[in-house]
């Protein structure tokens, strides 16, 4: 992962390193913002219970214990943990044909699964893997939320019209909709409108107003009051109290884990790719320090407190993170006040959820699912990167039509192509002199040269066996078509980071064919560790007196040796 912020100052600690304010009189923003995530997340996370397949009181269980050991670990002092649609459609892909969705046996596998991703993100911790984020560009992950998106919005709505649904994939699930579409039940898209009503129309109005909040307890009253529970399915019964800490009653076996193993490890990347850059950007806009490694480590510690305390696994959230900056919250300390009102709720306040309609929870997860697709950013991509526009859609389809799992591994494959291909064909440039005498560069098709007989050509990435090929066909084009005749050819490796066994060998070749035309190599501006790494290999070869600090060097010395003026 990249490097810490280290423009401002904070705290050092191993903890608390989120939480403190650094004036008191920020502590009243703070209360206010905690108490603004409890009202707004609330419901959202109870709608991601219905993603997940889990009890509607596993997605409060995901914003106590949890959201409170990040905000103690972590070093972000924006980043909110919780429940996420991302990794919970994941989970539930996962979870197919494992466990009946809902039974014990199916918590105790969401369980299982935070446990073993909070192993792969402390695992990453401490062998340095962290980089993988960087791996998932912001295509394929724009392209990966939208059929998330798509995915889970096309889901619910047999839950919106009352219908029984059914089906594992998105086809499936549309197709039985068809099939039951006669057996609409009103009064629940009665209430299903209600709600999407309310939620849009308070964002219409204000951001700040808890639309799901303000629709999920008026359902809840008129489902009480006028007896709904006769007409539409409710919750039933949910149960109080602080949730059972202990281990999964799992059947642990290593079939199971081999199982379970790819899953969790599409969520641990996943939950790496949303938290960096969540936490990157809000550590930019306030110019705050944060380290990455020790936000793994609080990561990861969330998930073990899901798993001990019998939820699903909980991501860095960027739609939470930003509830909280938008009421006014800078530190963690937010999110202890949440966890707070959330212990209180548990205690004393889950009776009144037995009422609640299931459409309800089908409508707030719908608007999730819509609020995931991103089309703003799909036409961003198209109008400034047709081909990377088509990688998002291929990643978009992927999901919708295959699966989230197979989505999250060809986003990652097609990240990790879309990086070979930056390097496997790099823009390589000769560099020739200004008007004022400066070395600019110019295309490689230009053959220009920096002075007469002396070719300047810069390598603009690594050196590794895929363009090693493009290296050798490059320079040996400049040397056959160049015009006078070359007399030094100069290497600029100032932009090459490494330079791997076959690229070394392709540069002895290239040696021996300038050697045998007459025509000298030298290289300039070689980075102090590639020098140490690699210069070995090749100095005895080229000669010491080959390798140049700087450009200008080389044309002094060219046209020294040369009697150029």
């Amino acid at each position: 992962m990249a490097s810490e912020n280290n423009n401002s100052t904070g705290f050092r600690l191993p903890i608390l390193q989120g939480v403190l304010p650094r004036k008191g009189a920020q502590i009243p923003a703070e209360l206010s913002a905690g108490l603004t995530l409890a009202a707004l997340a609330g419901p959202e996370v109870m709608g991601y219970t219905k993603i997940a397949g889990t009890p509607v009181i596993t997605g409060l269980y995901t914003i106590l214990i949890p959201m409170a050991l990040f905000a103690l670990f972590g070093s972000s002092r924006h980043l909110v943990v919780g429940a996420d649609s991302a990794t919970a459609a994941i989970l539930a892909a996962g979870l197919v044909g494992l466990a009946a969705t809902g039974s014990d046996e199916y918590v105790a596998l969401a369980a299982v699964l935070a446990f073993m991703a909070a192993g792969f993100l402390i695992l990453a911790r401490i062998i340095g893997l962290g980089f993988l984020a960087d791996f998932l560009s912001r295509t394929v992950l724009i392209g990966f939320l939208t059929g998330v998106g798509i995915q889970v919005a096309l889901g619910e709505i047999s839950g919106m019209l009352g219908l029984k649904g059914g089906g594992h994939g998105t086809l499936q699930k549309i197709w039985n909709d068809i099939q039951q579409i006669e057996q609409i039940n009103f009064y629940a898209l009665a209430v299903a409108l209600s709600v999407l009503v309310v939620i849009v129309g308070s964002k219409k109005i204000s951001k700040k107003i808890p639309g799901a909040l303000i629709a999920v307890i008026g359902a809840i009253v008129l489902s009480w009051a006028l007896g709904l529970k006769e007409h539409v399915h409710v919750l039933g019964s949910v149960p109080s109290g602080l949730p059972h800490i202990g281990l999964p009653e799992a059947k642990w076996s290593w079939d199971l884990i081999g199982k379970l193993v790819p899953t969790a490890f599409a969520m641990f990347v996943v939950i790496l790719a949303q938290s960096a850059a969540t936490s990157r950007a809000y550590a930019a806009r306030y110019n705050e320090r944060f380290s990455e490694n020790t936000d793994l480590v609080g990561l990861g510690l969330a998930n073990v407190g899901a798993g001990l305390s019998g939820t699903f696994v909980v991501n860095g959230s960027p739609t939470k993170t930003q509830m909280v900056d938008s009421a006014g919250g800078r530190t963690q300390l937010s999110l202890i006040v949440t966890a707070i009102i959330v212990l209180l709720v548990l205690l004393f306040l889950t009776g009144p959820l037995a009422y609640m309609p299931d459409a309800v929870l089908s409508a707030v997860v719908f608007l999730i699912g819509v609020d995931l697709i991103d089309v703003k950013g799909m036409q961003s991509i198209f109008a400034q990167r047709r081909s990377e526009f088509w990688v998002a859609l291929i990643t978009a389809l992927m999901v919708v039509f295959v699966g989230v799992e197979q989505g999250i591994i060809l986003a990652i494959v097609l990240s990790l192509i879309n990086h070979t291909r930056r390097g496997y064909r790099p823009k390589n440039v000769v560099l020739v002199p200004s008007e004022s005498g400066v070395l600019r560069a110019q295309p490689v098709a230009t053959h220009a040269q920096a002075a007469p007989g002396l070719l300047i050509y810069r390598f603009t990435h690594s050196m590794y066996y895929a363009n090693a090929e493009q290296l050798s066909e490059e320079i040996t084009g400049l040397v056959n078509s160049a015009d006078p005749a070359l007399r030094w050819f100069c290497l600029d490796a100032s932009a090459v980071d490494d330079v791997d066994y076959s690229a070394a060998e392709t540069l002895r070749s290239i040696f021996g064919i300038l050697q045998g035309k007459g025509i000298r190599l030298v290289v300039a501006q070689v980075l102090d560790d590639v020098r140490e790494e690699s210069r070995y290999k090749l100095r005895q070869l080229f000669g010491e007196d080959a390798f140049y600090d700087t450009l200008d060097d080389v044309v002094k010395d060219y046209r020294k040796q040369t009697h150029q003026v």
